[in-house]
């Protein structure tokens, strides 16, 4: 949400260059976000501070962004379906919704089976090209509390983050001919659905339909990025803090706790899948 605090000529400069944008903020989830499939299985709690998202046998259900950024960061503060979660696929992600050229930035939680790990999936798609899967088996359980998962997006790279360390970075490789989500905004998004022919060890784990309703928890949503409509100035000003010389690559201190995830967490990377890829894809080249 926008706020204009005053009329004075100096506001009005700032405005222009830097306030454009969504504020910082945990807001409810009505001041950002509506409910696009079955209002009946998502719930406010707290004011609507809170939201319950709801899986059963007669539906999923899902909310998105009121608008489309271009550039930025949003987060939120996610707690998953506990116990027998096989055949779930809970995801937070970012979409162009456009058919042809897509661009998009997800993530998926994978369910499963009690005691065993909570995968996350990443995925990128820019200008209509996918097919980018990483995977990561979670180091805590996630439906044991909230967690913060945010995607950070600029000119320079995409940087998928669980509690402020990053899990996957898509660097922008243009140079090399490798596409890169930079001209179309995206909204934000979120669903819980039933995924059972793939969503867990490929399929072969189906949803336990005796433990549902499957619930799946949200806060905390913040937002910040330039809204389209809007300024045709803010996604390009450098001005912008997520464009900063900071967000253009991983701090030393960011960069190790990325090797340590991919070192230690990663189950599957697509850069490495020489069934699928005989040929290194070019942007997995460093």
């Amino acid at each position: 949400m926008v706020h204009l605090l005053s009329n004075g000529s100096v506001l009005l400069l700032l405005i222009v260059t830097t306030s454009l944008l969504v504020d910082a903020r945990p807001a409810t989830f009505l001041q950002d976000f509506r409910i696009t499939w079955s209002d009946s299985h998502i719930r406010q709690l707290d004011g609507g501070r809170t939201i319950q998202l709801i899986l059963d046998r007669n539906s999923g259900c899902g909310f998105a962004s009121k608008s489309k950024y271009l550039f930025g960061r949003v987060s939120m503060m996610i707690k998953l379906i506990p116990g027998d979660s096989a055949g779930t696929v809970t995801a937070f992600y970012m979409n162009s919704d456009t058919d042809q050229v897509r661009d998009e930035l997800d993530f998926e939680f994978l369910g499963n089976r009690t005691g065993q790990p909570y995968s996350v999936q990443t995925n990128v798609y820019a200008h209509g090209k996918g097919d980018r899967e990483q995977r990561v088996n979670l180091w805590f359980d996630p439906a044991a509390d909230y967690h913060t998962y945010s995607i950070m997006w600029n000119h320079h790279q995409v940087v998928f983050s669980v509690d402020q360390i990053p899990i996957r970075v898509y660097k922008n490789n243009e140079a090399k001919g490798v596409p890169f989500p930079k001209f179309q905004p995206m909204g934000v998004y979120s669903t819980l659905w039933e995924a059972d022919d793939w969503a867990t060890r490929g399929g072969l784990e189906k949803i336990n339909w005796s433990k549902a309703p499957f619930y799946a928890y949200y806060k905390d949503f913040d937002i910040e990025g330039c809204p389209v409509p809007g300024p045709r100035t803010c996604a390009s000003n450098p001005s912008n803090w997520w464009e900063g010389s900071r967000f253009q690559q991983l701090d030393p201190v960011a960069a190790s706790r990325y090797q340590w995830v991919r070192a230690n967490h990663m189950v599957y990377d697509y850069c490495t899948d020489k069934h699928r890829y005989p040929n290194t894809p070019p942007e997995c080249v460093a």
